[in-house]
């Protein structure tokens, strides 16, 4: 069977083949074609099952009308939120998301950047992994637009959407201060990237605020996310002279791995002691009491991501660094004191 062709359609209709190319290409308000002949030109593409030829079109205006996607962990509940929230909006903009997971490695990072950008995106949205300042570096020498989300580098003037993370952590330990506890504990990784020591800083100027004396012990780093070093932590918050009354989960990946250790230990939540995440995790629903937790905005964070990268892809060259709040939604995992 024959591919229906532009010529095809326009001899159809009784109009010019540059006429068809303009409405097909959504320029029929630009070129001033009449509304009724717009119609029919749209009419007889979709009778014929007419299929835009793409490589053509992006020869022709530059443009390939796709996004590349870097997030850390396919796997992590904010990268399946954040994916489904740029997905929906670049639709809107008739925009094709395609994307990839780093696994938290800066040498595959660079790698996913650079098959995107030889695939010809006409923009980029980035969850940078530690160590990744140079490729960000290079990013902004090739001219290639682009948008940070959820962490960014200080030092680097780029756009991005992120978290207030420092006043996430802080507001998540007041709360817990506020229902009188006065031994709160916070789980993270150890790191160098700026959003997660935000969340160290957050959690101890709440301390320091409220005269609450801050024992060294307190702030658990670890290296991976393994049960053995979730559990080695807790095992030292847990059995310490005076044990913790509270403890702050620095991710949602440490809190689920962190309820793991407490259940098998049989030690009940919240009676003997308070659990608060920073994200939540639809693993919360199989624990035997609701989590308290810190919501991040991804709908909104995605939306404003695709909206910043369009006006980047569009010739603005305005930086823009957003930073969203987190809101707790209150569980049953903290107790009053």
């Amino acid at each position: 069977m024959k591919k229906v062709n532009l010529k095809d359609i326009a001899e159809y209709v009784g109009v010019s083949t540059a006429l068809v190319s303009y409405v097909l290409n959504g320029q029929a308000v630009e070129k001033q074609v009449n509304k009724s002949t717009a119609e029919r030109i749209l009419k007889a593409a979709q009778k014929f099952n007419y299929q835009t030829n793409q490589i053509a079109k992006s020869l022709k205006t530059q443009k390939t009308h796709t996004i590349g996607l870097v997030v850390a962990d396919i796997n992590f509940r904010f990268s399946t939120g954040i994916t489904k929230s740029i997905e929906e909006e670049a639709e809107k903009n008739n925009y094709t998301v395609i994307y990839g997971s780093s696994n938290e490695d800066a040498e595959k990072f660079a790698k996913l950047i650079n098959v995107f950008v030889n695939r010809r995106v006409d923009g980029l949205i980035l969850v940078p992994t530690e160590g990744s300042e140079n490729e960000i570096e290079v990013l902004q020498r090739s001219g290639i637009p682009f948008v940070l989300v959820d962490r960014h580098f200080p030092e680097i003037q780029c756009n991005y959407i992120s978290l207030d993370n420092y006043k996430a952590a802080y507001n998540a330990t007041q709360y817990l201060i506020d229902k009188g506890h006065r031994r709160i504990a916070f789980v993270n990784y150890r790191t160098t990237l700026f959003h997660l020591l935000e969340r160290n800083k957050g959690y101890a100027d709440a301390l320091k605020e409220n005269n609450v004396n801050f024992e060294e012990f307190w702030l658990q780093e670890i290296d991976s996310v393994g049960d053995n070093d979730v559990t080695t932590c807790i095992e030292l918050l847990m059995k310490a002279p005076m044990p913790c009354d509270a403890i702050f989960f620095a991710t949602d990946i440490l809190a689920i791995n962190g309820l793991k250790y407490l259940s098998n230990k049989k030690i009940n939540v919240p009676e003997q002691i308070s659990v608060l995440s920073f994200d939540e995790s639809e693993s919360f629903d199989l624990f035997y009491t609701p989590i308290t937790f810190s919501r991040q905005p991804l709908m909104e964070m995605g939306c404003l991501a695709v909206n910043n990268l369009m006006e980047l892809m569009n010739g603005s060259d305005h930086i823009k660094q957003i930073s969203l709040e987190a809101k707790i939604i209150s569980g049953a995992s903290c107790r009053e004191q």
